[in-house]
């Protein structure tokens, strides 16, 4: 899998173990699903998207896999503020992830060319 060299897909999977941990005992099933999907979803649409055959789908899963990071910022923002994660460790994850939507961005751009 091409994916597996990548330190985006990387960073990404480890971050998604993070979220996984913390939210493993979490009662409130609703945010902890939509916390864990988005978290999830960063690493699998880089995996499926390099699986496919055209750039132009490629880039399609990439842009699907930024959305995801967006929508975990917003619910990281969301959960420090209704105390669910701690300040610091959802600050940690919101850099974070700014950096895997930079690296995305990258490899979007190399896609494109």
């Amino acid at each position: 899998m091409r994916c597996e060299r990548l330190d985006v897909w990387k960073r990404s999977c480890r971050l998604s173990v993070e979220v996984y941990k913390l939210f493993s005992d979490s009662k409130d099933f609703g945010f902890k699903d939509q916390i864990t999907r988005s978290s999830l979803s960063i690493a699998s649409n880089i995996a499926e998207g390099l699986e496919k055959e055209s750039s132009r789908e490629k880039i399609r899963y990439i842009e699907i896999a930024k959305g995801s990071g967006a929508e975990l910022i917003t619910q990281t923002y969301i959960g420090i503020e209704i105390g669910y994660i701690d300040k610091n460790i959802g600050m940690s994850w919101v850099k974070e992830i700014k950096e895997l939507l930079r690296m995305l961005g990258s490899l979007k751009k190399n896609y494109a060319e």
